[in-house]
């Protein structure tokens, strides 16, 4: 079947417990939940775009795509759903966001319609030789949250148009029927990342909402946990005054934009209807935001707030409903090549994830999910497994965490040094202790880190050839050129024909 894949970036699930929560202005999305499975529990590998990102490419955590942040390169030969479709006979297309990093811009898309939004380069290398250093030109800082309001037109704004026209003008031209192949594409939204502004329309649908507030007020610094310390620090927090107006206008603006993104899919799956196209459809996102929760923001964080993201899949054979087992962006690899009817013997040695069509089934629940996160604001990989309602966080520097997420949803309890859940704690540690070797994971990081920038300042002395992907239009062959036949050219560009 045709496999249509729906991407935003920094939404959190925590507004997606059964689709899109009733208060949010979300047609779109309602109507694509009521036909779809709807993940109420769906983990990011990595709280951060580009790791996040090359897992759900690929079904493996960023210990193994090697991609640890945002400047970090996806190996040309590590596969992806793009090449196990590519491979079954899809044709597969991108238009939007995936941040790859490197000189290889495609990772198995046969076809880009636009260019990234953010750089391909090495420029947004972390260090962990030194803790504690922020690099202003491209870490986040407050200024988002002080900055949010009204534009019309913004940076992210003009690239979130240009991916919705391109992904509706690729549909078109998939519904004329030149390639017999089935397709894939992929579209891939930058909103509702911050900043936290947008347009007055959709911000005005939130004028009197009653979710302007965190559930969790800010705590203050020091009685953060030791890895909020360093975000709050990563983030520039101490030379900023939020006041709770920022708060309320930056959330007011972040569900504005979920609205704004909800246009864009009905435009979408607009078309692929008046065509007549069938596919299946996924929705998802890279990551979420704590939005102001416990006085954090962005992402970075295993909070659930910031690791919870959506996950819709309607498709023919999947019958609606909520499933409750906790899932991961990992698993969405395998279960698009099962979708696609790609035997499992030709993608399970390639992903860590598992195939969720069983689980939706529910023939049985998926496994602890695992995430990661080795990029800026830590000083080393922090590691998180999530086994029915325990969440459990260890990183070398830090104390452990623990939270019972069915009585604390809002993690405000860690459960550690508790001696009543001293059981679930050994029985979670040692799971972590069996999956990582974090010395090894940490030396793998720096080793990465130490190569980037040296081959980056390399490659910024002298002529500069930059890896950014350049989208290419041949004029000559489009619409009516004197080596074309006009009227096959009517014939062949018109859909449907003869009506």
């Amino acid at each position: 079947m045709n496999i249509l894949i729906l991407m935003v970036d920094q939404l959190t699930g925590t507004l997606f417990p059964d689709g899109p929560a009733d208060w949010l202005h979300t047609p779109n999305l309602r109507r694509l939940a009521d036909r779809s499975a709807r993940f109420s529990t769906c983990y990011t590998a990595s709280p951060l775009c580009g790791p996040s990102r090359a897992s759900f490419m690929t079904g493996k955590l960023p210990s193994g795509t090697g991609v640890y942040d945002n400047a970090a390169e996806l190996r040309a030969d590590m596969p992806t759903y793009a090449h196990h479709l590519r491979r079954a006979g899809y044709q597969t297309s991108l238009s939007g966001k995936m941040h790859f990093v490197g000189p290889d811009q495609l990772h198995g898309f046969e076809e880009r319609l636009t260019t990234d939004i953010y750089p391909a380069d090495f420029g947004w290398t972390p260090d962990y030789r030194k803790p504690g250093e922020r690099i202003d030109w491209w870490y986040h800082n407050m200024g988002s949250v002080t900055g949010a309001g009204v534009a019309e037109i913004t940076n992210q704004m003009e690239y979130d148009d240009e991916v919705a026209y391109n992904a509706c003008n690729k549909l078109y031209d998939l519904s004329r029927g030149h390639d017999d192949r089935p397709w894939c594409l992929t579209v891939s939204f930058t909103h509702p990342h911050d900043p936290y502004v947008a347009r007055r329309k959709y911000w005005d649908l939130y004028e009197d909402c009653d979710h302007l507030e965190p559930q969790v007020g800010p705590i203050p610094y020091d009685d953060q946990d030791a890895h909020s310390k360093r975000i709050f620090d990563a983030n520039d927090y101490h030379n900023f005054e939020i006041s709770d107006t920022d708060v309320r206008r930056s959330r007011q603006a972040y569900l504005a934009n979920i609205s704004y993104l909800d246009d864009k899919v009905g435009e979408i799956l607009d078309v692929l209807e008046r065509t007549g196209q069938e596919a299946a459809i996924v929705f998802t996102s890279d990551h979420g935001d704590m939005l102001g929760e416990r006085g954090l923001w962005f992402k970075m964080s295993f909070y659930e707030n910031s690791s919870r993201v959506p996950l819709m899949i309607s498709a023919p054979g999947i019958a609606p409903g909520r499933v409750d087992s906790p899932v991961s962006t990992i698993d969405i690899c395998p279960t698009l090549a099962a979708l696609a009817g790609i035997p499992e013997g030709e993608v399970s040695p390639w992903v860590e994830g598992e195939n969720l069509l069983p689980v939706i089934d529910g023939i049985h629940p998926r496994a602890p999910v695992p995430m990661e996160y080795a990029a800026e604001a830590s000083y080393a990989p922090l590691v998180a497994l999530r086994d029915g309602r325990y969440k459990y966080i260890r990183c070398a520097l830090d104390p452990d965490l623990l939270y019972d997420l069915e009585a604390d949803p809002q993690e405000l309890t860690n459960l550690a040094q508790n001696p009543a859940h001293a059981e679930q704690l050994a029985g979670l540690r040692a799971q972590a202790e069996d999956r990582w070797d974090l010395d090894a994971f940490d030396q793998q990081v720096r080793d990465s880190q130490a190569r980037r920038w040296i081959t980056y300042e390399a490659l910024r002395t002298g002529a500069y050839k930059p890896w950014d992907f350049q989208p290419f239009k041949d004029a000559s062959n489009r619409y009516m050129r004197n080596h074309m036949d006009l009227n096959v050219v009517e014939e062949n560009q018109r859909f449907p024909r003869g009506e």
